[in-house]
């Protein structure tokens, strides 16, 4: 297990108490669930290391690596309502472990994360955006890798369902204005356009002929 998703790592935020010790338990097994093959503790160490970098200048540091541990704690790839779910369970397992202002920014930052649409004004936001969709702006390889895992995750579609659905997904990150907002990673920017127009363009090829594939008699 990577030193960031270690217990130490945890106490740093939340303190060493028997409580502060179960709830770290707990999150660490629910990113650890066996259906997760992209958002998992390698996903959450990721962002945990992108966020610890770029939040130097955030205004409540610990907030945004707190909304780090729980943006994906609950995922279920069946339901749409995982950012929502994750913000409750951050809320409730915060709760007598850090003050509430900081529960409550941690919430925020949580639900901002269906989105990745932070205000400009919003420091706090912007880099925990910026370090959850930092896997887009990696090489081509690395892209693939995650591209594979995402369509893992989603076993349970079709080919048909899942192609037409991650091409709205990819269509809506595409048409954000900015999809990183601080200055530190603009060069990311045309990296992870590449990508996702890259496999935006794969998914479209692949939509298209199926549609146009015969259908078998009888």
């Amino acid at each position: 297990m990577s030193t960031l998703v270690g217990f130490d790592a945890w106490a740093a935020l939340a303190g060493d108490s028997p409580t502060s010790r179960t709830e770290w338990a707990a999150l660490v097994a629910a990113w650890s669930e066996p259906h997760r093959r992209y958002h998992d503790l390698a996903h959450l160490a990721a962002v945990l290391g992108v966020a610890g970098e770029l939040a130097t200048d955030a205004p409540d540091r610990d907030a945004v690596l707190l909304a780090a541990w729980y943006h994906d704690v609950v995922y279920d790839p069946q339901r749409s309502d995982n950012e929502e779910v994750s913000a409750a369970r951050a809320r409730a397992g915060l709760r007598g472990l850090v003050p509430d202002d900081r529960v409550e920014e941690v919430v925020r930052l949580v639900l901002l994360t269906a989105t990745h649409d932070p205000e400009d004004d919003d420091a706090n936001g912007a880099v925990l955006c910026d370090a959850d969709l930092a896997v887009l702006a990696g090489p081509p390889d690395a892209y693939a890798v995650y591209a594979s895992a995402v369509r893992a995750e989603y076993g349970h579609l079709s080919d048909e369902v899942f192609t037409a659905g991650r091409i709205a997904v990819l269509e809506q990150l595409l048409a954000l204005p900015r999809l990183y907002r601080l200055p530190a990673v603009a060069d990311w920017e045309p990296r992870a356009r590449a990508n996702l127009a890259a496999e935006l363009s794969l998914l479209r090829s692949r939509a298209s002929s199926d549609a146009d594939r015969p259908l078998a008699d009888g």
